[in-house]
């Protein structure tokens, strides 16, 4: 792709202080992309956009500082885009983390699905009108293969009956799926597209942060794991290709469209999904 192909377009990518969030700002940076990236430490969001910038560079890079397991901060997040950019053409939602015991955010809700979904559904509608006003654009969202055999239990959402992380995990990276493809129907004939994907497994700091017996646990994991150069491909892949241009409602892999699992398609558990995100976020129909 040429540089200039993405010269005067915005792109806000979550989560973009470490890893693949990271990597995916510097690919699009090096496209011409204004960036704006998102990170709940203030010191590392500042350090890492200069370092991107210094890079890449490209001096139109972006930090704002925000933890996404709050609603508030959430709010308030996009309430600074708004003030800050008058368009936004492709929004990644890449923010997530792996909680190997059970914890709950500000808001009194389970961590994984406070952080892994609700901040994707919260953020994506309430920039919606950014992304509208500014079709085509692009909606992606950060899932990943560890869907796959995961089951939502609409009786117990928040795990509070009995917690196990990966497993936790799992329903969260489902919840992301569902997520896109009821957003996909609901934006048919809009312009906007909205589409999902499994970055591989990357050697990142990911599940780093539960301590104790998991972290070499993690560390050990790494071995077998992709650089982040790798596992940005995908991200960067729908932000770009005029391959993908109005394609939505899929599940990408290695810059491929492939079934994710069934359950991820059952429209009755979207939409469920959808209604109940809807009251947990006090977020009103786009």
């Amino acid at each position: 792709m040429e540089s200039t192909k993405l010269t005067g377009k915005t792109i806000l990518i979550t989560g973009a202080t470490d890893g693949i969030g990271k990597e995916t700002a510097r690919q699009l940076a090096r496209l011409g992309a204004h960036i704006l990236i998102t990170g709940r430490n203030p010191q590392k969001v500042e350090s890492t956009v200069l370092e991107l910038r210094q890079s890449t560079g490209n001096l139109q890079i972006e930090g704002f500082v925000a933890d996404l397991s709050s609603q508030e901060q959430i709010r308030n997040l996009a309430h600074a885009i708004h003030e800050r950019v008058p368009a936004l053409h492709v929004l990644i939602n890449n923010a997530g983390a792996i909680f190997m015991q059970r914890q709950t955010s500000v808001d009194g809700i389970e961590m994984t699905f406070a952080l892994n979904h609700l901040s994707y559904f919260m953020l994506t509608l309430l920039l919606i009108d950014l992304l509208k006003n500014n079709a085509p654009s692009r909606i992606i969202n950060v899932s990943s293969a560890a869907h796959r055999g995961a089951r939502l239990d609409f009786n117990d959402l928040q795990n509070e009956r009995a917690y196990q992380g990966w497993r936790v995990y799992s329903q969260s990276k489902l919840a992301n799926l569902l997520f896109t493809y009821e957003l996909a129907r609901r934006l048919e004939d809009s312009g906007m597209t909205v589409n999902a994907l499994h970055p591989g497994f990357v050697a990142t700091r990911f599940g780093r942060s539960n301590g104790g017996l998991f972290d070499p646990l993690f560390r050990l994991f790494q071995f077998a794991a992709i650089p982040p150069e790798e596992g940005a491909r995908t991200s960067v892949y729908l932000a770009t290709s005029s391959e993908v241009e109005g394609v939505s409602g899929k599940y990408f892999e290695k810059c491929k469209a492939v079934p994710s699992s069934p359950e991820s398609y059952k429209v009755s558990s979207a939409q469920r999904l959808w209604e109940v995100s809807l009251q947990m976020t006090g977020i009103s129909e786009p």
